[in-house]
């Protein structure tokens, strides 16, 4: 895969330790949880050091009043691609707690591999915030890009991806599509198979976080 100014592909030994454990197919349903709401907060501290909204404010210490600088209030919102994206807000709202959570749902056409929309439910003032779109797994790129364009066609303008992990066909299929956004992944596969999972992957993420399967 060639390099995109968009993309992050993060290389930390805390993370990829847990994805070690994540991909494991003896990791129970709520270990496995755990590990995603623990790797999407070590992803959001790593993705949100740059374009966040901040205010500066003044604080009384116990010595003197001084400026300081704080987040927006009510100037993010978290939006997850269902079903699995669902298992990634408690990591992000450890960060930020106040957040509003949007919701997109797609599910996967199994003969096209194309998703379909079946869902949307937003915040309103969403167009002037910055989304964060979450997602454990970055396939296709289908739904990435459809959840994306959706947001875009609200008026959303500061729009992030967060996926867990990702393939090399999904991730270069955002990346082209929409180099305005800017896509932060965990660990990068080798690629997708003939039914368009990613190899080594860890399975269905949304089978595995709530025990469908």
């Amino acid at each position: 895969m060639k390099d995109y100014k968009n993309v992050v592909i993060f290389d930390h030994p805390l993370i990829r330790h847990k994805i070690a454990i994540l991909r494991d197919e003896r990791t129970s349903m709520k270990e496995f949880r755990e590990l995603v709401e623990e790797i999407t907060t070590l992803m959001t501290y790593e993705s949100l050091k740059e374009g966040i909204p901040t205010t500066e404010i003044e604080v009384k210490t116990p010595l003197e009043v001084c400026k300081q600088t704080v987040i927006t209030d009510g100037s993010i919102v978290i939006v997850p691609i269902l079903r699995a994206g669902l298992g990634m807000v408690n990591g992000v709202h450890v960060l930020f707690p106040s957040a509003r959570v949007g919701h997109i749902g797609m599910c996967r056409n199994e003969e096209t591999l194309k998703p379909d929309t079946y869902y949307c439910k937003l915040p309103a003032g969403i167009e002037d915030k910055l989304v964060i779109i979450v997602d454990p797994m970055l396939a296709t790129g289908g739904s990435a890009c459809d959840a994306i364009q959706l947001l875009k066609d609200k008026g959303c303008k500061h729009i992030k991806l967060m996926s867990i992990i990702g393939a090399p066909e999904g991730v270069s299929k955002v990346a082209e599509a929409h180099p305005d956004v800017n896509i932060y992944v965990s660990t990068l596969d080798r690629c997708l198979n003939e039914h368009g999972y990613i190899l080594p992957g860890l399975g269905d993420a949304g089978d595995r976080l709530f025990g469908t399967k």
